[in-house]
């Protein structure tokens, strides 16, 4: 008998194998150019098409599987894996599990964990700072949740819905209920919305999620200058917001985009969007190769990224040097993203665990933090990794200029890794 399970229970099991509380191996049957882009850590590959004759024998001398094995099914929409898994059935295999909606499904997993602050002064008023990890991407978005009552004086309403704290809400995915359920698991109430930048990689949900629930939507003021055709809240270099007490401040980060922004969480932690990761730097071609974006190039990129991204870099550095790490050192870094591999793995991050660092912490390890003016934009500009999937549409949908026309575009157009962060390894490679 198959058994088919959802993608959070999925990643779940997933969980317990690395605790060593469960054995099995995810088969992934899309074909092999898929598999390659983009997979499960530890996924084995055996490419598998619907109504074709399947031969158990060359199956397991390609898999080194037996019957004895728990195998666990997936490919791009959990339809061709559902008819491999019963065919593994007939074949003897009696411990098959099928995920649903296959890959499509696990792009949409998330992880709520909370972030370690600095202790605070007993009289301080309360302060979470929550993470939400979208897994299969690397995406981090942030619901900041403060005390009782919002100022009055910074335009952010108070709580009206009986809830006793006041939240925002930062880098909303296209998932808004994640943060709505982790407001609701501290009896908060998101009284505002705000994204870091124009996101390349990934759908914003920030518009949809302020419109639900009414409150105000937030851009970095800079956005405007990038021809963002909906209306938004500007939020201007060092203005305020009063989140139950806690101060959120806006600091110009320009870099990675000409609109990015850091939010500046009293003086426990920066939300650092893609400025600022825990092990480097954002990348900054990306607004510059994707034409029509209010950078003047009219869709002639090549030689107009290359200088955009050189002086994306010079901006990047000082919004580093000048901004970021002036800081105090036991400021916590919270980033926008962690890097995901093509083959699902995430390095030192363990998904479902805090992914952050410190000010000290990014200062003493990331190396290209040691590098002057010149060689910091040589290095990050040197050679550039392999762009996030779709990311011009992408960018357009965020600038509000296009719309993905349904449901289904909407998750083709964003699946696979994030891609944000630079390569500044000398070793590293360009992909174009």
């Amino acid at each position: 008998m198959v058994e088919t399970i959802s993608a959070d229970e999925f990643r779940d099991r997933i969980d317990e194998r690395r605790r060593g509380e469960r054995s099995f191996v995810i088969v992934d049957t899309r074909p092999e150019e898929s598999f390659a882009g983009w997979r499960v850590a530890d996924a084995v590959h055996y490419f598998y098409k619907p109504f074709h004759e399947f031969d158990v024998d060359d199956f397991e001398r390609e898999t080194g599987l037996s019957p004895d094995d728990t195998v666990i099914t997936l490919c791009a929409k959990g339809k061709a894996s559902d008819d491999f898994a019963a065919e593994l059935d007939a074949a003897g295999y009696d411990d098959v599990t099928v995920v649903a909606d296959g890959m499509r499904g696990w792009s949409a997993v998330y992880d709520r964990t909370e972030v370690p602050l600095p202790d605070a002064p007993a009289d301080a008023p309360p302060l979470d700072v929550v993470q939400i990890q979208r897994r299969a991407k690397g995406c981090l978005g942030y619901l900041v949740v403060g005390g009782r009552e919002a100022g009055t004086a910074d335009r952010v309403p108070a709580a009206s819905d009986g809830s006793d704290r006041v939240a925002v809400a930062i880098d909303v995915s296209r998932h808004g209920d994640e943060w709505i359920e982790a407001a609701a698991e501290r009896d908060a109430s998101i009284a505002a919305v705000l994204d870091t930048h124009v996101h390349a990689d990934h759908l914003s949900g920030g518009r949809a999620l302020a419109d639900e629930l009414g409150v105000p939507y937030y851009l970095p003021a800079a956005a405007a200058e990038r021809d963002v055709a909906y209306s938004f809240e500007p939020i201007d270099r060092n203005e305020t917001l009063d989140v139950g007490g806690i101060d959120l401040k806006a600091l110009a980060t320009p870099g990675h985009t000409d609109d990015g922004a850091s939010y500046l969480v009293g003086d426990a932690a920066v939300l650092t969007g893609d400025t600022l990761f825990t092990d480097s730097v954002g990348r900054t071609e990306l607004q510059f190769s994707a034409g029509g974006d209010g950078n003047g190039d009219d869709g002639e990129v090549d030689g107009a990224a290359d200088e955009g991204a050189a002086g994306a870099a010079r901006r990047l550095y000082d919004s580093l040097h000048g901004t970021l790490l002036a800081e105090p050192d036991g400021v916590v870094v919270c980033p926008g993203h962690f890097a995901v591999a093509n083959d699902g793995t995430t390095g030192d991050v363990v998904p479902g665990e805090p992914v952050f660092a410190t000010v000290g912490d990014a200062r003493r390890e990331i190396d290209v933090l040691d590098l002057d003016a010149a060689d910091f934009v040589e290095r990050i500009t040197r050679t550039l990794p392999e762009k996030p999937p779709n990311y011009e549409s992408v960018i357009a949908a965020n600038r509000g200029v296009e719309s993905p026309p349904d449901e289904t575009a909407a998750i083709e157009l964003e699946l696979g890794p994030n891609r944000c962060a630079a390569e500044p390894d000398a070793g590293s490679v360009a992909d174009d």
